[in-house]
């Protein structure tokens, strides 16, 4: 099996990272981490998910303070109250996720129920007597009978659904996959937005959003009920990176669906001409409709959007008019996700106190976000004519950062790159992981885009980049910053940041049964010893640190040798190969594997190449 024994994966599941941005086990409860909120109807309490606290907070409105908590058992990662509000639904994150069900009235634990694995944004039907909850790596929903008191079934979706929001009928949920699902060297690579009939539980129809679109992370719908807005970054991968001017690399966006005729209507950009607006989280309206307000939590800001104006202009360019904010030119639908300028006037992008804005909530005017890295919460009222100064309410006191959170931060945080367009999270997402693109750095030439790698043992495991360009990985974090953000940053925040992806920690892979190899892959470690794969890939790493011409190269690089990449966590890094041509790990043993240079497996049965595949996929 993996390197982790029984017992340590069993404990690693239960102390640390759950693949929401930090790890437990670097830092124990001493931070606060706000994550989510939730107001009740008479907007006189918000509950707040405290993410590295381990609890839900109560804040009163009117008190401007928390006045209680309930401690939880894992991190939670989201919450809603139900339609009476007399119960919160919460989603305690762990490889054996959890839904705990909290009375109201005095904060304690009804029943709990068994989910999937990390489970996040529960959602409650309009009867309040279904709960569906994201189980963002099993890929799938939860359907929980409130009144059966059991989950009824589960519902298979892309990729890793991390938000999801229910019609105003309840007839349909939309489900936001976070990553692309697939190969990454085909011309069109984007997340797409699900839909689940909630009458018969069933997958209907999924929406693709532009191409390059991902980190799909809010979803709201309008209170009328015919639209939902959907949050992402929109990366222009097919460019070389060679500049970052005018959203060059990297744009963030908000996608407007039709949801009465289920279709994307279209994609505006939240950045302006010369200052990005990078990593766009969460997303909501007002109860009167007028606004949309995002939290942006790379540049620390809310952005707030005239929702009228903003479909009367979509409107307006299906008949091709001229807009004086758009260099007088013609705009037609296709211009609008290209268009920097076409939210000017409509959108107001309000500065923060604090750092690292994720959830947000809404009472009248007032815009209520979780200001994760600074354990505060902030308040803006938007309706006042003239912008009020904003409140950044402590929720807690602050502790000295250690160098592992100022590195968590500083990796989070685009207001160090030039113009603010992205940080390291934007490519990594915010756990150091994948966005599922071909990108074109210039480290190695120009013209042979690669997978972004994931960063999990990087420091462990030199050389870094795919093509090993990189010595170690501390030359990789410096060059990121100089050649990616195009910034310098001091040493001592460079080494901070080393010291964040130093701690991340793998996950328990869903693959596994009971944190034990299944049976099948249990046999597919013996293939894995005889198709010789453990010769480059040896545990406990599970790479050898050389690097091999294993056949996969293709054009240029026909013939080049590749770094040995280890293969914990290989689950969650797909696609795979250097240029993401392979779907799966039976791709890259079988597909791409026809000279038998990748591991000798052309002799095997497709049960073997079966188990193998389960194996792999369990480190």
């Amino acid at each position: 099996m993996s390197h982790y024994s029984q017992r340590e994966i069993v404990l690693l599941c239960l102390a640390i990272v759950t693949g929401f941005g930090i790890n437990a086990a670097h830092a124990a409860d001493k931070y606060i981490s706000p994550l989510a909120l939730t107001a009740d109807k008479d907007g006189k309490t918000i509950y707040i998910a405290e993410f590295t606290k381990k609890q839900i907070a109560v804040f009163d409105v009117e008190k401007g303070k928390v006045t209680t908590a309930a401690k939880l058992p894992e991190p939670p990662t989201g919450l809603v109250l139900s339609p009476d509000d007399s119960a919160l639904y919460v989603t305690c994150a762990s490889a054996k996720g959890i839904l705990q069900v909290i009375d109201t009235e005095n904060m304690k634990l009804i029943t709990s129920f068994d989910v999937g694995h990390t489970p996040c944004c529960p959602v409650t039907s309009p009867d309040g007597k279904t709960v569906y909850v994201c189980n963002r790596f099993d890929n799938d929903i939860s359907v929980i009978d409130l009144s059966a008191d059991k989950e009824k079934t589960r519902i298979p979706v892309l990729r890793e659904p991390i938000a999801a929001v229910i019609t105003t009928d309840g007839k349909y949920l939309y489900v936001a996959n976070l990553l692309p699902a697939g190969r990454a060297d085909t011309n069109y690579i984007s997340s797409d937005v699900s839909i689940i009939e909630t009458a018969t539980n069933k997958l209907i129809k999924n929406i693709k959003l532009p191409n390059g679109s991902t980190a799909i992370r809010g979803l709201c719908i309008s209170p009328d009920g015919k639209h939902i807005y959907a949050t992402h970054i929109l990366a222009r991968y097919q460019m070389p990176t060679t500049q970052l001017e005018r959203g060059w690399m990297n744009t963030n966006a908000l996608t407007v669906i039709d949801a009465v005729n289920q279709d994307y209507v279209n994609t505006v950009l939240l950045d302006d001409i010369d200052l990005g607006a990078a990593n766009p989280w969460d997303v909501g309206c007002t109860a009167d409709g007028k606004f949309i307000c995002v939290t942006h939590a790379g540049t620390h800001e809310i952005s707030v959007i005239e929702r009228d104006a903003l479909h009367e202009k979509l409107k307006a360019t299906s008949k091709g008019y001229k807009f004086s904010n758009s260099l007088n030119a013609m705009t037609y639908p296709d211009d609008v996700p290209n268009d920097l300028a076409f939210l000017v006037g409509l959108q107001r992008r309000l500065k923060l106190k604090g750092k690292g804005p994720r959830g947000l909530t809404l009472i009248g005017t007032k815009v209520y976000a979780a200001e994760y890295f600074s354990d505060s919460l902030a308040i803006i009222n938007i309706g006042q004519k003239r912008q009020g100064e904003t409140q950044s309410i402590p929720l807690g006191s602050a502790p000295n950062p250690s160098i592992t959170r100022k590195g968590e931060v500083l990796f989070n945080d685009a207001s160090l790159c030039f113009q603010g367009w992205q940080s390291c999270a934007t490519c990594h997402l915010d756990d150091g992981r994948v966005d599922g693109l071909n990108w074109d750095l210039m480290n190695d030439g120009m013209g042979n885009p690669k997978s972004t790698k994931s960063l999990l043992l990087s420091h462990k495991t030199p050389p870094v980049m795919i093509s090993g360009v990189r010595a170690k990985a501390e030359v990789a974090v410096r060059s990121g910053f100089k050649f990616i953000q195009f910034t310098q940053v001091a040493e001592d925040d460079a080494s901070a940041v080393d010291e964040y992806i130093k701690a991340l920690t793998p996950i328990p892979s869903p693959y596994l049964s009971d944190y034990k190899l299944s049976e099948d892959a249990q046999r597919g470690k013996e293939v894995f010893e005889k198709a010789g794969c453990s010769k480059c890939h040896p545990a406990p790493l599970y790479t050898d640190k050389k690097q091999y011409n294993v056949g996969t190269g293709k054009g240029r690089e026909k013939d080049m040798e590749f770094d040995t990449p280890t293969l914990v966590e290989v689950w969650r890094s797909g696609p795979y190969l250097y240029d993401g041509r392979a779907s799966t790990i039976q791709e890259v043993l079988t597909k791409y594997n026809v000279n038998d240079e990748h591991g000798k497996t052309s002799d095997l049965t497709d049960k073997e190449i079966e188990q193998l595949s389960e194996y792999v996929l369990s480190l």
